[in-house]
């Protein structure tokens, strides 16, 4: 076990040094503010306070820790050999970064709570983050800390029997919408019928027409080929499907349908199924309520994980709503335009709710690709190396890759072609030394 000597013990101290120690490094970690203590502890251990006792291992703390609430922190970030990191320490430090408060920035993330522009969706974007503009984004960067001390660590402590963790991949599926021409009832369907004729889309027309007449599958009817994929891996696949009412942003299948909620309990049988929250869901805890419950009927067993449509959060707002219903695992964290990691981590991490300065239950899987992120990559060639690219990042640290595609990319659509080949890559990853 890590011993911590520090001359202050808080909520923010424990969250980020048991994020890097024992989630990423796999190391229990304890502390204490007894110098006596730490002196009779035989095991690894660290100071972390503004001066060392003696010679031990010392990282001079930043303030950031120790604080509560909001403040107005000056952040300069610099290169640190392969990477960057910020809060830089003095020359008694065996860091010359305060990894700890630079991840707790990133993690609880800290920026998102400050003055930024949000884009039409209300959504906090790349472009405003701290990760993107200092060319970092790229970068497991909290889990690439983590690894330099733990370096310095086997250094110091030779003896010490370090776990060694593996690299892991959480695929993430997200329907909003379960098939394209079938089951929308008729009205949908005859105006969908008539808009093809208005607007002469008329190759449109006839594929619709084969699709409702039962001589074609429906284009976004992938179930299958996902199920299929699913029997050849050991992990499960995460299927988040949406079941709140239509709307003008949500245009799903209505859940009262038999066949919908048949293929809803079809892939339950072989993937771990969630709910993709409505976009009027985000703000409204009773309609969130509402979603969960239904799905829950469904697929008779608690439900964990849940999506935000449109990749929306409003922070602290969204999560505490998943933490009242107890919903314990989110896939919203990421950025829908660029590939990277929004929170700095590829291991997933508790929501710290910087308001209350309290630890949640709710267990934050941040995606680090979403599929129409690759669109921006006209080849396919191009797109398999973007790809190639994040996934050694994840694997060089060890740690969980989460993509997030939807049902629809592995259609025949000519805007998706290729998508059905990257997912294999993915899956593929896991099972390479």
């Amino acid at each position: 076990m890590l011993l911590v000597y520090t001359h202050k013990i808080t909520p923010r101290l424990r969250y980020t040094f048991k994020h890097l120690c024992t989630r990423i490094l796999g190391i229990p970690v304890s502390f204490t503010t007894t110098i006596e203590d730490f002196i009779a502890h035989e095991s690894i251990k660290i100071s972390y306070t503004k001066q060392p006792l003696s010679n031990e291992i010392f990282v001079r703390c930043h303030e950031l820790l120790f604080e509560q609430g909001l403040s107005d922190i000056d952040i300069n970030v610099q290169k640190w050999e392969e990477t960057k990191c910020f809060f830089s320490t003095g020359e008694k430090s065996v860091l010359p970064f305060d990894i700890f408060a630079a991840s707790f920035y990133l993690l609880s993330r800290y920026e998102e709570y400050l003055p930024h522009v949000k884009d039409d969706f209300g959504r906090f974007t790349a472009s405003e983050s701290i990760a993107f503009n200092n060319n970092f984004l790229h970068q497991p960067v909290v889990d690439i800390w983590a690894y330099k001390f733990k370096t310095i660590l086997e250094y110091k402590f030779e003896n010490f029997n370090f776990p060694q963790k593996k690299y892991t991949v959480q695929p993430v599926i997200d329907v909003p919408r379960a098939y394209y021409y079938r089951k929308k009832g008729l009205i949908r369907t005859f105006g969908g019928i008539f808009n093809d004729l208005f607007r002469l889309r008329l190759k449109r027309l006839y594929l619709r027409t084969l699709v409702l007449s039962g001589f074609k599958r429906d284009p976004h009817d992938t179930f299958k080929w996902i199920i299929n994929k699913q029997k050849t891996c050991d992990f499960k696949f995460v299927v988040l499907f949406l079941i709140g009412d239509y709307s003008t942003y949500d245009k799903n299948i209505n859940v009262n349908k038999k066949e919908f909620v048949s293929l809803i309990k079809s892939v339950a049988d072989y993937c771990k199924v969630g709910i993709k929250a409505s976009y009027f869901a985000l703000d409204d805890i009773s309609i969130l309520k509402k979603e969960k419950k239904k799905m829950e009927a469904i697929v008779n067993y608690e439900l964990q994980a849940s999506r935000h449509s449109f990749s929306k959060l409003n922070l602290p707002k969204s999560y505490r709503h998943l933490v009242e219903l107890e919903i314990n695992q989110d896939y919203t964290m990421g950025y829908i335009k660029e590939l990277g990691f929004r929170a700095g981590t590829c291991t997933p991490f508790l929501f710290y709710d910087l308001d209350y300065e309290v630890q949640t239950p709710l267990q934050i899987h941040s995606f680090h690709c979403l599929d129409a992120a690759l669109l921006k990559h006209q080849s396919q060639l191009d797109k398999k190396e973007a790809l190639q690219r994040i996934i050694k990042q994840v694997k060089q640290v060890n740690g969980t890759f989460t993509p997030v595609f939807h049902n629809y990319s592995f259609s025949d659509d000519v805007l998706w072609k290729g998508y059905r080949e990257l997912f294999t890559i993915i899956l593929d990853s896991a099972n390479e030394d």
